[in-house]
């Protein structure tokens, strides 16, 4: 039986870097081609990065995207990879409006093309906003093999797509995708994948981008099923890969043309010589699945490394307070980057303790990332002297320095300052706006405070079993949460206990349940109205938060988007 050698480029794009990923496409056509494969299927908006935003309403940027990629599919015929079929996604246009699109390129042209049906509008996606949808399917024929296309949410419907390709007969789909991460979301891609491979009758390969757009990030997971839905193929998640794997295709499909399930069907010729024959190739593992800690810290430390590296950042500095979630955002840093571009600053006032001071060195010696103490209790003294603060006020102005502080080291070093605020903090508005708020990115402003916990002893228990120092102090583990803004004081001084907190900020915040159900689940209605009161007054400052990794099913900014004017409260309905 004729065999198809098939690749999965699992490639990290940066949006609007057109030259840039094309010539990162035309490197991995080369690999494929190397290894023998017949075929190459890349991510969604590859060429162009995803998402492109607001830059696919801009009719230089369309241009810039299909002239970069006729240009490249005229690279790789040069370079000698021509008969090489390369599925790239890109961005296009026609008299209708913007398209996301993916085209087969094949002996120097772009020989087909194919456009997003179905446009997501929920959690992150906007896309119709941004796009139209296609209204016809694509077929070709490569080696006498009916191969169809459909992009990332196509295969999400139900009775669209991909039962309009099974009515018209095909032996294999190719699937670009750009899924961004959430917990748990891997089982769900891959019985999905398996289910719409049997719908389909016919193998299904999954092409997922990988890395860190803004707040989002692509863990990859790509993958090849069969048309039983078998596993056969399995990319390792947060890392690029070229994944080359073969298929045993007899061909012969319908070859129909027609419409199905309210879509047309076209057809293109690629080539309808034999597949060429090659000995087989080695077995290729499929990838373990990841712990839930282990994907959470590999989503964190992709987010962080590329928001960086993209942005032009060759250095990060953050407070340390010797409070567990510097210490993380410390460690993340450390892990994404290297010890050498992390620099930590320790800022004590008068109401700093001991511990403060000594966990933040503790923690500087186990990651071996610079260090240094900058002290700023007289720079709040001519505040509250200057001002007459007191109270709240004087608690604040703390926090404001050590921003100054960072801000001044940015400017000076430039450095990307990291906000180390946590989901629940931001949540409730535990947070100094201009103060510890400051920063250009915030590594685990999705993370809840109960997370930012479990995440620190797994990450210690790592080391341990690697036999290395564990990164994070146990003081700064086990010891009670506190700002240090005036003496002796505590998180649950003004807070409920964390693990109540992030119980009902689970139900209040990512299932949008209201009062009456909340009290119903079994929480007080006082702690219920506190709580809520504190989400809702507090939205003015997740506004100017800074951007940070999503990792949860509804983060804030992307996904949850309340006005900040907003007299909606919840309290007890009949």
């Amino acid at each position: 039986m004729p065999q198809l050698r098939l690749a999965l480029a699992q490639v990290n794009p940066c949006v609007g870097d057109v030259a840039g990923n094309a010539t990162m496409i035309a490197a991995r056509c080369r690999e494929a081609a190397d290894a023998g494969a017949h075929i190459v299927v890349f991510g969604e908006m590859a060429l162009t990065g995803y998402p492109v935003e607001d830059l696919a309403l801009r009719e230089s940027f369309v241009a810039g995207s299909t002239h970069a990629l006729r240009t490249l599919a005229a690279r790789l015929a040069r370079d000698g990879f021509g008969k090489l079929a390369a599925v790239v996604g890109y961005l296009d246009s026609d008299a209708h409006g913007p398209r996301d699109a993916a085209a087969v390129l094949y002996r120097g042209r772009v020989v087909a093309r194919q456009f997003k049906h179905h446009l997501p509008n929920y959690g992150v996606f906007d896309e119709r906003r941004y796009f139209v949808p296609g209204t016809t399917l694509t077929v070709f024929r490569l080696h006498g093999l009916e191969i169809g296309m459909v992009i990332c949410e196509d295969i999400w419907q139900v009775g669209g797509p991909i039962t309009a390709l099974a009515r018209a007969g095909v032996d294999l789909l190719v699937a670009p995708n750009a899924s961004p991460y959430e917990r748990d979301k891997d089982d769900t891609r891959l019985a999905l994948v398996a289910h719409r491979a049997t719908e389909a009758g016919a193998p299904l390969a999954y092409a997922n981008l990988v890395g860190g757009q803004d707040e989002l990030v692509f863990d990859g997971d790509s993958m090849l099923v069969d048309g039983r839905g078998e596993l056969l193929l399995r990319a390792p998640r947060f890392t690029e890969q070229l994944l080359v794997g073969e298929l045993d295709l007899s061909g012969g499909s319908a070859r129909t043309v027609g419409r199905y399930a309210g879509l047309d069907v076209r057809r293109v010729v690629l080539a309808d010589d034999p597949l060429p024959a090659y000995p087989p190739g080695p077995a290729v593992p499929v990838a373990e699945p990841l712990s839930e800690e282990a994907e959470v810290w590999n989503a964190l430390m992709t987010g962080l490394r590329d928001y960086a590296r993209k942005n032009g950042f060759g250095s990060v500095v953050l407070g340390l307070s010797g409070g567990i979630d510097s210490a993380v955002c410390a460690a993340l840093a450390v892990d994404a980057l290297g010890a050498d571009a992390v620099y930590g600053v320790s800022m004590p006032s008068s109401y700093s303790s001991a511990h403060s001071r000594s966990d933040a060195a503790d923690l500087a010696e186990r990651t071996g990332l610079h260090y240094r103490v900058q002290p700023i209790g007289d720079m709040v003294d001519v505040f509250v002297r200057r001002l007459g603060l007191s109270g709240v006020a004087e608690e604040n102005v703390q926090a404001r320095c050590r921003g100054v502080t960072l801000m001044a080291l940015s400017n000076q070093h430039g450095h990307l300052v990291l906000a180390t605020g946590n989901k629940s903090e931001l949540a409730v508005g535990y947070s100094t706006i201009y103060g510890d708020a400051v920063g250009g990115f915030a590594p685990i402003k999705d993370v809840p405070k109960t997370a930012v916990w479990a995440l620190a002893r797994w990450r210690n228990a790592v080391a341990e079993k690697r036999g290395e120092t564990p990164p994070i102090p146990p003081n700064s583990i086990s010891k009670p949460p506190s700002a240090e803004l005036r003496p002796g004081q505590l998180d649950a001084d003004s807070l409920p206990d964390y693990p109540l907190l992030d119980e009902v900020l689970d139900d209040y915040v990512e299932e949008d349940r209201g009062f009456n159900d909340l009290v119903a689940a079994g929480f007080a209605s006082e702690l219920v109205e506190r709580i809520a009161a504190l989400v809702d007054a507090a939205e003015y400052k997740r506004r100017q938060y800074p951007p940070g990794t999503k990792i949860t099913l509804k983060a804030f900014g992307r996904d949850r988007r309340l006005p900040i004017t907003n007299r909606w409260r919840e309290r007890a309905t009949p």
